[in-house]
């Protein structure tokens, strides 16, 4: 045997150290992406806009490009001789980059154009890493492991909340864009340091058993793999209307208490921030957990968390928005927003279960252009243009009286969670490991 022959691949890393660097990217990622929820309020003031304006700006503006560009970039990230590692870190610089420059924006279009790139950025992170961590993870073990990613929403969301608010207190909305935009620059240089696509190892493997690199699916037929499957498109309608729920109420929450409880800025990222953050954090590990630990006895039983939860959440949302004291308003919350985090790993685990390994980042990224195109994109800007349509009757209360709205859609996702969760038994992890 040749010297060449009997070296031996390298291995993979280890899926500990892979989610600890993907967790701080997609940190920075909603970090970067949410940042300008808690912005919004003082931007509205100082540069003249409406609520629609407003909508426009952190919804639309961002999702359109997302959503368009992340289906192309997720066909890059299947191919086999991708590096999903460098395709990552090369996405980090581009919207880290453009979020410092939402802060040197002088008018709606300027701001909107930055808002529009950092879009385009994020587009190349979340279909790589969800490919990354499912090729890495057991199926048994693949719910928790895409709940520990998903983290990422709400320590980034909270760190957005309170680190914008401080610093629109104290230094204006437009500091606080540059703080949070340039260190990802820096953070992009550490991710080509220490992550290495596992498909590196696949290769030189192949290289030395002069094995063929696997065949790439074309888009008609990753297409077809992906739609085929009956619960990915009731999984589709769930998440898509789970995310328009969330969306949504994140960026009118935020402006609810400032506008109809009189917090500032640094006020509502502070403490809403905080519950609304430890909150989801708490539903999102839970919620990985649970599919995982019911999941080994009947499938069905990962999609169950979510569908009760988001029933659950809607009289509690309306009784927290009810309320007349900001701070029973907060408490009240925390329960709906740990509960409607509860789909984030069973969501993102079963999209990867129910379809072939060399489809999993076209599937991510057909589920993310659904979820940001209806629920970041239109989410906002359609509870935005509610606001404004009846501030004539509403006034000053539009926002809460939006909310309620808001609150009762929650009944839409738990209805599709449930029927998703009565076709897993027969599709879910056919398709390959």
């Amino acid at each position: 045997m040749s010297e060449q022959a009997g070296q031996e691949a390298p291995k993979p890393q280890s899926l500990r150290l892979v989610l600890s660097v993907l967790l701080v990217v997609y940190i920075f990622n909603f970090l970067d992406r949410q940042i300008v929820n808690i912005l919004a309020e003082p931007i509205r003031r100082d540069l003249g806009l409406s609520d629609t304006q407003i909508g426009l700006m952190t919804g639309i503006a961002f999702a359109a490009f997302y959503t368009c560009l992340g289906i192309p970039i997720a066909r890059y990230a299947d191919r086999p001789s991708t590096n999903r590692a460098g395709l990552i870190a090369g996405a980090l610089v581009i919207w880290s980059g453009m979020t410092a420059l939402c802060g040197q924006a002088q008018n709606f279009t300027q701001l909107l154009l930055a808002r529009i790139g950092v879009g385009v950025g994020e587009a190349g992170c979340t279909p790589a890493a969800h490919s990354l961590i499912a090729d890495l993870a057991p199926p048994e073990k693949r719910a928790s492991a895409m709940a520990f990613y998903a983290l990422g929403i709400p320590i980034g969301t909270l760190l957005g909340m309170l680190i914008g608010g401080q610093l629109a207190d104290a230094y204006g909305w437009r500091t606080a864009f540059v703080v949070v935009g340039v260190p990802g620059v820096f953070l992009a240089c550490a991710v080509v340091l220490l992550l290495r696509d596992p498909r590196s190892a696949g290769q030189a493997l192949r290289a030395v058993s002069a094995a063929p690199l696997p065949r790439t699916l074309s888009n008609r037929e990753a297409l077809a793999e992906i739609l085929g499957s009956r619960a990915f498109v009731l999984l589709l309608v769930a998440g898509s209307s789970a995310a328009f729920l969330t969306y949504g109420k994140a960026t009118w929450t935020t402006i609810f208490f400032q506008r109809t409880h009189g917090l500032s800025a640094g006020e509502t990222g502070f403490w809403f921030g905080i519950s609304g953050g430890l909150a989801a954090i708490a539903g999102t590990l839970a919620g990985g957990w649970l599919a995982d630990r019911f999941g080994k006895i009947n499938r069905q039983h990962v999609m169950t968390a979510p569908a009760v939860g988001f029933a659950l959440a809607v009289p509690l949302s309306i009784s927290a928005y009810f309320m007349t004291d900001w701070r029973w308003a907060l408490a009240l919350l925390m329960l709906p927003t740990m509960l409607n985090a509860l789909y984030y790993g069973p969501c993102y685990s079963s999209v990867q279960g129910l379809v072939k390994p060399e489809a999993r980042a076209m599937a991510s990224a057909v589920l993310l252009f659904s979820q940001n195109l209806i629920g970041l994109g239109l989410g906002p800007l359609f509870f935005g243009m509610l606001s404004d349509w009846i501030k004539p009757v509403a006034g000053a209360d539009s926002v809460r009286w939006v909310l309620y709205g808001a609150a009762v859609i929650g009944f839409v996702p738990a209805w599709f969670f449930w029927r998703t969760s009565l076709r897993l038994n027969e599709e879910l992890d056919r398709k390959g490991p």
